[in-house]
């Protein structure tokens, strides 16, 4: 195991990154091929709430839903040892971000014409209504860093299958677990 992982129980994987990313998608795919069960923080918060995302946001504002969400992906990372997926504003979170530090956490990139293409007008996605490309382009500018910063990898999604990028991750995480030669008894 990797001297930058923690021993401590976690996920497998962590995937971060933009709406129209893949991460549910990928990680879907990832925790089939490992016999794990995906989680996805967003569908934790519709859960708990009993409320979709949208309704959450327009009743009881973005705040609201972030303290969930925050709330969500905290439990998660303490209880959840499979694949999970994290909604794309959780990075957002200054407790989030200090929270994943030490686990194996992949960045899924993806540029503006693959995230309009995959989100489209999707009423679902509460901060896209209205013009997508541009609120798209400016949740990436403002995320993008944060996504980064936070990533022991980034892999891109563009002009990528699902199931390319969930074998480039799998190809990531299973070098991660070689030992170095410093780790060999």
């Amino acid at each position: 195991m990797s001297p930058d992982r923690t021993d401590q129980a976690g996920p497998f994987v962590v995937l971060i990154g933009a709406p129209g990313a893949g991460k549910t998608t990928v990680g879907t795919r990832i925790a089939e091929r490992r016999g794990l069960e995906l989680r996805d923080t967003d569908a934790d918060v519709v859960a708990r709430t009993g409320r979709e995302i949208s309704d959450i946001f327009v009743t009881d504002g973005e705040p609201a839903f972030r303290a969930l969400e925050e709330q969500a992906v905290a439990s998660a990372l303490a209880e959840h040892t499979g694949v999970l997926a994290l909604g794309g504003g959780a990075v957002l979170s200054e407790a989030t971000r200090e929270r994943l530090a030490g686990h194996r956490v992949v960045y899924l990139e993806v540029g503006l014409s693959g995230a309009a293409r995959r989100v489209g007008l999707n009423a679902s996605r509460p901060l896209l209504v209205g013009n997508v490309r541009g609120r798209l382009k400016g949740l990436l500018d403002e995320r993008r860093p944060l996504y980064a910063g936070l990533a022991r990898w980034t892999v891109e999604t563009d002009d990528r299958s699902a199931d390319q990028v969930a074998d480039l991750v799998l190809q990531l995480l299973a070098e991660d677990d070689v030992p170095s030669i410093e780790e060999t008894p």
